[in-house]
């Protein structure tokens, strides 16, 4: 194990290269450049292939047939990058293709700016693409998390074939801190064997990787395998961090890095005499309802995003009516103030159920 001052990007393409990424495919785009920097940098000196695409589509489809090769492979982007990779991101879930894709969210709608956003929430956890797919999606809150989560998402995406996205942003992604690295392969990390891989016969009937089926009955067989896995994914991956949560009266749901704003605010909340406690979603995708439910007798829950309102949507549905929800967000680059938070609170405070 090595300490490092790491910024977030580099910690993403760190924990890529210790986890054994052997391909990444990139283009580049504000705020999260220096990803492609490091990998230019470090995988070739790792004997890896680094490529510049000629553009995020051509990217994507690289990532395809890497992943089809059966070995690990990534990319990454920014908000309007990745709505470029979603078509092939579809094809990759209809293929059963584990990879990684790290999106370092920045505003919209459109070109919108190069400061940090969570607006792509709704584009990661309900399929921006096309078809009934999904992708397990990690939102990290700091530099650390980034290097652990990406880890992690090269865990996940083999053990269940299938893309796995890293939801950043740009505050992330710029921001500079210690990073306790590991390059060793954990056990319970190591990388599987790959039968389904197409990488030559070697004496074993041939391997197919597709994601076509003219068949509706095949297809439909397909959808309901892709579906059953997404059920046990739903059932075994649920993440989350919680904070002084088991006397809270009123609980701040949020992600990513207005959940350190947030969790500044319970403690000021606290100081004031305001039983607040926090929720963080771990796992966007598949989203930890679990944990909410076992909330039900608080007076309220309040979620702090980054954006217009969008995983209020899935807190909501989650404790399907026994609690009132409330939102508070910022959006365009703007970030959410702990004193606002706390206002908020105190408004909150005498809502009765």
């Amino acid at each position: 194990m090595t300490k490092e001052l790491l910024k977030g990007n580099d910690a993403i393409g760190a924990a890529a290269i210790d986890s054994n990424c052997q391909c990444y495919f990139g283009y580049p785009i504000t705020p999260q450049n220096e990803i492609c920097e490091y990998f230019s940098e470090h995988m070739p000196k790792a004997g890896r292939v680094f490529i510049q695409a000629e553009s995020e589509v051509a990217a994507i489809n690289m990532v395809y047939g890497a992943a089809a090769s059966g070995v690990r492979a990534m990319t990454s982007s920014s908000s309007p990058g990745i709505s470029l990779k979603m078509e092939g991101i579809s094809y990759l879930a209809g293929a059963e293709l584990p990879c990684v894709v790290a999106n370092i969210m920045r505003g919209g709608p459109g070109l919108g700016g190069i400061q940090p956003s969570q607006s792509d929430y709704f584009q990661a956890t309900k399929g921006g693409g096309h078809g009934d797919y999904r992708l397990i999606v990690l939102a990290p809150s700091g530099v650390q998390e980034l290097y652990d989560f990406t880890r992690l998402a090269f865990h996940l995406a083999d053990k269940y074939r299938n893309p796995v996205m890293i939801l950043g942003d740009g505050f992330l992604g710029q921001m500079m801190e210690v990073v306790v690295k590991d390059s060793k392969k954990s056990d319970n990390f190591e990388e599987p064997e790959k039968p389904w891989a197409t990488n030559g016969c070697k004496g074993r009937e041939k391997n197919i990787i597709n994601s076509l089926y003219l068949d509706p009955a095949v297809l439909e067989q397909h959808n309901n395998k892709l579906q059953e896995k997404y059920r046990q994914i739903t059932e075994n991956e649920q993440r989350v961090d919680t904070y002084l949560t088991d006397d809270a009266e009123l609980i701040i749901a949020s992600f990513g890095i207005a959940a350190r704003i947030a969790k500044e605010a319970v403690d000021m909340a606290r100081d004031k005499g305001i039983k607040a406690g926090l929720i963080r979603p771990i796992t966007l995708w598949p989203f930890p309802g679990k944990t909410f439910t076992s909330y039900s007798k608080v007076k309220a829950i309040l979620t702090v995003e980054m954006n217009a309102g969008q995983m209020v949507e899935d807190v909501r549905l989650a404790v399907n009516g026994k609690v009132p929800v409330y939102f508070h967000g910022r959006t365009g680059g703007m970030i959410p103030e702990s004193k606002d938070i706390v206002a908020e609170l105190e408004k909150m405070g005498g809502a009765k159920v």
